[in-house]
């Protein structure tokens, strides 16, 4: 894709949300490495691209469903990098204040429903959000980010038919990374294209270079478009890699059972050091001085969250009960 077509403040932009994100991603798996959260983390390294060039696409008052593998997602809708490494050590100045950690990441003042443990659980939500923005005759769209074997799901296969039937404004973005935990997706599936599926309810569906954020974004704003105007949802199949296992405890051994190069081969296709490799051969826009800087604002934005995280204290015992619907 010709990157000069691209105005230079965007270039930059769609590199600084996936080294952001690199670099967030990073300093969770030290935390974890450290024992210093709680629980698990699923890092997002590697599909740094689909949540940048998908969130770079909507509207400051849209809404956004996440999966368990969501940090990349909150980054790149905007949310407080300080305030979400603080929720993932269970500290009382995250967004949650400290009580949903990783896996139930939220921000709502940024239109950004919650990540879920429960895979495929969240596409319900964003469709609701979809619904409710047609009921008040919002021109919000909803985008519901998940997994290749959340579609196998029922509750994808009745939120797209709903959907699709009544016109929601609601784009599905599955981020293929081949594998559901050590499921491999091929394995299970029949169709070499999960978008494939959309044919089955009469709506598009888009299959993009997951690695590519300037292809990402060009597709995501084709179906923003769509939804927004009206037409209903879109069934965008992102193509990407997860680097780490399923989560941050799994060495993902079962990758090599086909392809013993296959991570080496996806990880050739980095789309945070190829993207920045693209922004000074290709764009004729940006100096290596300028990406330079940008990724030292980007390091002292992540120093400062990993200290304000450390520094914050832990919700009181009393507060345990507190906040929670029943």
């Amino acid at each position: 894709m010709d990157m000069k077509k691209f105005p230079k403040k965007q270039l930059l932009g769609f590199y600084e949300v996936m080294y952001r994100t690199r670099r967030f991603e990073e300093e969770v798996f030290e935390f974890y490495k450290k024992g210093l959260m709680p629980g698990l983390a699923h890092l997002y390294l590697g599909e740094e691209a689909v949540a940048a060039g998908v969130c770079a696409a909507l509207a400051e008052d849209d809404y956004i469903g996440s999966s368990h593998r969501g940090h990349g997602h909150l980054v790149a809708r905007g949310a407080r990098v300080d305030r979400m490494m603080a929720e993932i050590l269970g500290k009382k100045d995250g967004y949650s204040k400290g009580k949903g950690g990783s896996m139930h990441i939220m921000a709502l003042d940024k239109g950004i429903l919650g990540a879920n443990g429960i895979v495929g659980g969240e596409i319900p939500i964003a469709t609701g959000a979809a619904y409710s923005a047609k009921y008040r005759g919002t021109k919000q769209v909803a985008v519901s980010f998940f997994g290749d074997a959340a579609s196998n799901e029922g509750t994808f296969h009745e939120s797209v038919n709903m959907a699709a039937a009544w016109n929601l404004p609601v784009i599905y973005v599955i981020e293929n990374n081949l594998y559901g935990i050590s499921v491999d997706i091929r394995d299970v599936t029949n169709t070499e294209n999960l978008a494939d599926r959309a044919i089955g309810y009469g709506i598009p569906g888009i299959v993009v270079d997951g690695m590519d954020v300037l292809a990402v974004y060009e597709a995501a704003q084709t179906a923003v478009r769509r939804a927004r105007s009206g037409n209903g949802p879109t069934l965008l199949e992102c193509k990407t890699y997860r680097w780490q296992g399923h989560h941050v405890g799994d060495p993902g051994e079962y990758r090599s059972r086909k392809n013993e190069n296959e991570k080496t081969e996806w990880m050739d296709r980095c789309p945070v050091k190829n993207f920045r490799r693209r922004l000074l051969s290709e764009s004729g826009k940006l100096t290596e001085g300028e990406v330079a800087a940008a990724e030292a604002a980007v390091e002292t934005e992540t120093q400062n969250a990993v200290r304000f995280a450390v520094d914050s204290s832990y919700p009181d015992a009393q507060e345990a009960f507190q906040d929670i619907f029943v």
